[in-house]
This record gives C-alpha cells, sequence and structure tokens, in this order.
C-alpha cells in the first residue's frame, strides 16, 4: 500500500495540466506548510527567521522541465535576482537549481551558457551553488555538466541519490566536490533503483559514513531521526569535526528536530523552495510522506481553531481532493486488476 501510494502522488507530480492548474488554485491545497510563498521577500522573511535560530539556508526558485528558451532564459534572470538579493540581504543562504529549469531539455550547451552566467555571479558574491539531481533520465546529463562547469567554477556542488545502486562508485568520483546525499524522490525501474526503503536506507548510511571519513563537506539530507541519531555517534566515535558537515531538512519539516540540532551545535540547513511553479515539488513531499496528507486536508477544510471552512477555499479544496479521490481509485483499481490476473 506504501508504493502505491508513493506512486500516486508521484504521478500527480509529473502531471502537466495539475502542474498548470495549481498555479491558479494557489496555495489553498496547503502547499504553504512547505513553500515559503511565491516571491523573493516572502522567501527572505523566511530565510531570516531561520537565521535567527542559527539554521543556514538554501533556495530553490521552483521550476523543472522547461521547453522553450524564453522559459528558461526567464528562469535563468530570476535566479540571478535571488543572488543579487542574497547578497544586498548578508543572510546566511546559497542557491539550489535544477537544470531542467535552465533549459537542460532544450539544449545541453545552451544550459551550460545559463549556468556559467549564474557560476559567474555567485562567484563574484561568494555563494555556492547546488544542482539539484533530478530523475534518472537526466542523471547522467547533470554529471556531464557538473564537470564542465567544475573546469572553471569551484562553488558548485551536486547531489548524490541513496535509492540508486551505481550513487557510491559516482560518488567515489566527486570526492572533492561538495555534495548533498539525499534518498530519492522519484519513481525509478528496479533495473536502476532499490525498490525498498530498507536497502536505501541502508546505503544511505553507507555513503554518509564514507563521505564523513573525508575531506569533503557534505550535506545530510534526511528527516529521519533514526538516521542522524547513527550518524551523530559514528561522528563522535571517529572524532569527526562538525564544521566537514551539515544535517540538511526541507522547509516545513521536523522544525523541533533542526532546532534542537542547532543548538547542539550542529551546522543545519532549511532546503527552502519558493514560487509559482511548487505543485510537483508539493506532490514529492507527499510521496516520500504520505501523513503529511493530514496536515493538508485539515488546512484545506479546517480554521486554526478546528472549525469547518466554508465559501470558496474549501470548495476548491474539496474539488481538488474529490479529483485526486478519483485519481486514486482508479489508480487502486488497476492494481487490484493486476493483482487477481496475476494470482
Amino acid at each position: 500500500m506504501a508504493n502505491i501510494t508513493r506512486d500516486f502522488f508521484i504521478g500527480l507530480s509529473n502531471n502537466r495540466f495539475l502542474n498548470t492548474q495549481a498555479k491558479k488554485w494557489g496555495f489553498s491545497l496547503g502547499a504553504d506548510k512547505f513553500v515559503a510563498g511565491t516571491t523573493v521577500d516572502s522567501v527572505m522573511e523566511a530565510v531570516k527567521a531561520l537565521n535567527r535560530q542559527g539554521i543556514s539556508c538554501t533556495l530553490d526558485n521552483l521550476g523543472e522541465f522547461v521547453s522553450d528558451k524564453r522559459e528558461a532564459s526567464e528562469a535563468k534572470d530570476n535566479i540571478m535576482t535571488l543572488l543579487n538579493t542574497i547578497y544586498k540581504e548578508n543572510v546566511d543562504c546559497h542557491l539550489s537549481v535544477k537544470l531542467t529549469q535552465l533549459g537542460l531539455d532544450i539544449d545541453q550547451a545552451y544550459c551550460i551558457e545559463n549556468m556559467r552566467e549564474i557560476l559567474a555571479k555567485a562567484s563574484q558574491y561568494d555563494i555556492f551553488v547546488n544542482i539539484d539531481m533530478e530523475d534518472y533520465s537526466h542523471y547522467d546529463q547533470t554529471l556531464e555538466v557538473l564537470d564542465a562547469l567544475r573546469n572553471d567554477y569551484d562553488h558548485v556542488g551536486i547531489v548524490i541519490q541513496s535509492y540508486l545502486y551505481r550513487a557510491e562508485d559516482d560518488m567515489a568520483k566527486l570526492k572533492d566536490v561538495r555534495v548533498r546525499i539525499v534518498k530519492g524522490a522519484y519513481k525509478e525501474s528496479e533495473e536502476v533503483a532499490y525498490p525498498d526503503k530498507q536497502a536505501i536506507d541502508r546505503n544511505f548510511l553507507k555513503l554518509a559514513k564514507q563521505r564523513l571519513l573525508g575531506d569533503t563537506f557534505t550535506s545530510i539530507g534526511t528527516h529521519d531521526h533514526h538516521i542522524i541519531h547513527e550518524l551523530q555517534a559514528f561522528v563522535d566515535e571517529n572524532h569527526i569535526d562538525r564544521d566537514k558537515f551539515e544535517f540538511q531538512m526541507l522547509y516545513g519539516f521536523r522544525n523541533d528536530m533542526q532546532n534542537n540540532l542547532a543548538h547542539e551545535g550542529y551546522h543545519v540547513c532549511t532546503y527552502i523552495p519558493f514560487g509559482d511553479d511548487w505543485f510537483g515539488y508539493f506532490m514529492r513531499r507527499l510521496a516520500e510522506r504520505p501523513q503529511n496528507m493530514n496536515l493538508v486536508l485539515k488546512d484545506t477544510f479546517y480554521t486554526e481553531d478546528n472549525k469547518l471552512k466554508k465559501g470558496p477555499i474549501a470548495a476548491g479544496g474539496a474539488v481538488a481532493a474529490a479529483s485526486a479521490l478519483a485519481f486514486w481509485c482508479v489508480k487502486s483499481n488497476q492494481h487490484k486488476k493486476k493483482t487477481d490476473a496475476e494470482a
């Protein structure tokens, strides 16, 4: 059932029609729990609030799978504006970018050109830029772009996904590159990725421990307290300098844990997404942790004093929930038929 739920939300995240419609819905679906608004001003307020708690940030101006140069150029300009704002506001913050937002699906050379412009500005401001890893169909291209950029820039890093069988081999080639280790949030074939959580978790711990014993800074991207506690013990046992790594978590997730880790003297970074193109990101967060749907339903249908909402917000939420339920029923029925046929 967990895998069906995960597939359901990932399916929604890839639906271009729903992604387009979501821009009209706004945050009435509860996305404001996990997305820091749609403007640079709104996200800066979130960054400053976290900085005051001793937590650094990385910003993601949401957008992906761009198919024309106008959109890609607009995304690049938005990122350049964001760099200017980070520098002007003097906040503890770096950037996370997706290459498909910057034209990877249009032309790889064009994407590299956009990234060079971004990195030149980031270098001027001494701001680190991390390249988010996307689905596996873009994996090799992403590593190729990183290699091309590393010839001229050293303040750029990459993400390694522990659900991929090849993660350990690829990470070994990146020993001098700043890396963020995550479990992975896309639906991938069992030919390239571990299908079960236990194997993914084991590989995550293996990768994290290997990096912690190295010399290059590593971001450990997880909300799993079991993994965090095991790595804390590993750090203590091996006398690893806490300045060599950070725990990185998503905006709106495990806030108490983020604060506690910061107060204990660990480096903590919050990944903050913002912007109009929030739907795909939001659905993948629900895919990772379907329990978050409880927060969404409560936010959509109930006021802060636990009374049922009325009017267009609740109506819009009801339509969205009904659509999701219909899609769920269809997918569940298809799965049942397949299971019955195989029995």
